[in-house]
């Protein structure tokens, strides 16, 4: 679950991770009247959205305006969020049809000496945390990683202990941070590595992590997103979530308990199981075709599951076939051709369907979709029906 700037910054402050100081703000007056309540000379005017690159950002209605604005009175700030509030922030992250803008963030304008980059993920390799920095700040890291890889520096750490101070004094010394910096690296450093831990995140990304003339490390950006595994610990963070930001159908499909994923192909995918389902996909791209989405209805799925996962994937007007592929281990083969024999009368279907079974009472199931007499094409094994699905669209 991602959540905006503003938000992210508000749980960071509680870490006690230093940020400036910000004003939401929901209309051009309420950004005017955080203006005159930073009290400084400049401010900055932030869109909220669930994407990167808003500063580079131009709104579709207003082509000369950015996502996020440098302002010198309150006049500057309402004349800039009146441009911006209601209107479609389009940025390399949120694809051509753009974000719609509600809230503004509006910042104090700061004493900028340095800019660098920090992150914190998990690592596969280490199979643990890793905090990732560089003295590339305001790029995208991984524009870095390609063109200077000897610029990043990664400090894996402890999952329960967090980062040590040996391992912060370590990575300001690499970055050329000497005296307050240091110092502040210090304090800076652990405290983003245990709030990524305590607050079960899957990524927290600071770019760019200032450090002020006066030697202090802010946070200027940050994006947090949390592990959805890991929610139920931390119901307050649902209060946090942004319907209007995500995919309406991956909404829909949460709701309904599955796993959904909306991709930009034309084959629509039913599967149980995450690692069927991925390579389900994959088989499809092999065989010439893209998959439109990733779905996931679990080994327990029933009718009413089954009959909205049709609709979700049948909602995507780019769909034009649509390949079921199910191994039944937990959940029969003829129970799940009942609920999809269910679905196919609640639903109806336009496009053609390829149907693969395995598994328990697979014989039965066939047979029942057989004499179903649906048009439903039936498959043998999971490169018959990625190869059978591909031919439909040809």
């Amino acid at each position: 679950m991602k959540i905006h700037e503003y938000q992210a910054k508000q749980l960071l402050a509680a870490a006690k991770v230093a940020i400036p100081r910000g004003i939401v703000a929901k209309t051009p007056d309420e950004a005017a009247d955080a203006f005159h309540e930073l009290g400084g000379e400049i401010a900055v005017v932030k869109s909220q959205i669930h994407a990167g690159g808003r500063g580079k950002g131009r709104f579709k209605e207003h082509p000369d305006q950015a996502g996020v604005v440098l302002v010198r009175s309150a006049d500057e700030a309402r004349d800039n969020a009146s441009r911006m509030l209601g209107s479609t922030l389009v940025t390399i992250q949120s694809g051509p049809e753009g974000k719609q803008v509600n809230t503004l963030y509006v910042e104090a304008g700061l004493d900028i000496a340095r800019e660098l980059y920090l992150g914190v993920v998990v690592d596969r390799e280490t199979q643990g945390p890793v905090l990732i920095m560089s003295s590339e700040g305001g790029m995208e890291i991984e524009e870095v990683a390609q063109e200077s890889p000897e610029k990043i520096l990664s400090e894996p750490f402890d999952g329960e202990a967090g980062l040590f101070p040996y391992q912060a004094r370590k990575l300001a010394f690499a970055l050329g941070l000497d005296g307050p910096a240091a110092r502040s690296a210090e304090k800076f450093l652990p405290a983003v590595s245990r709030f990524f831990l305590d607050s079960d995140c899957s990524m927290t990304e600071v770019n760019p992590l200032v450090v002020s003339k006066a030697g202090e490390l802010l946070a200027l950006d940050a994006k947090v997103s949390f592990d959805d595994n890991a929610l139920y610990r931390h119901p307050s963070f649902l209060e946090l979530r942004d319907l209007n930001e995500e995919d309406e159908s991956e909404v829909r499909a949460g709701e309904a308990g599955l796993s959904y994923v909306n991709l930009d192909g034309n084959i629509g995918c039913l599967v149980n199981g995450a690692g069927l389902a991925m390579s389900t996909m994959d088989l499809i791209k092999l065989h010439g075709g893209e998959p439109a989405n990733f779905l996931d209805v679990g080994g327990g799925a029933n009718v009413d599951q089954v009959t909205e996962a049709f609709r979700i994937i049948l909602s995507d007007s780019n769909v034009k076939a649509v390949l079921v592929n199910i191994f039944g281990g937990i959940m029969k083969c003829d129970t799940i051709v009942e609920a999809l024999l269910g679905a196919y009368e609640k639903v109806g279907f336009n496009v053609p369907l390829v149907v693969r079974l395995e598994g328990t009472n697979v014989d039965l199931a066939r047979k029942m979709l057989s004499e179903s007499g649906r048009d439903i094409v039936t498959a043998t094994d999971l490169t018959d029906a990625a190869q059978k699905v591909v031919a439909t669209l040809n």
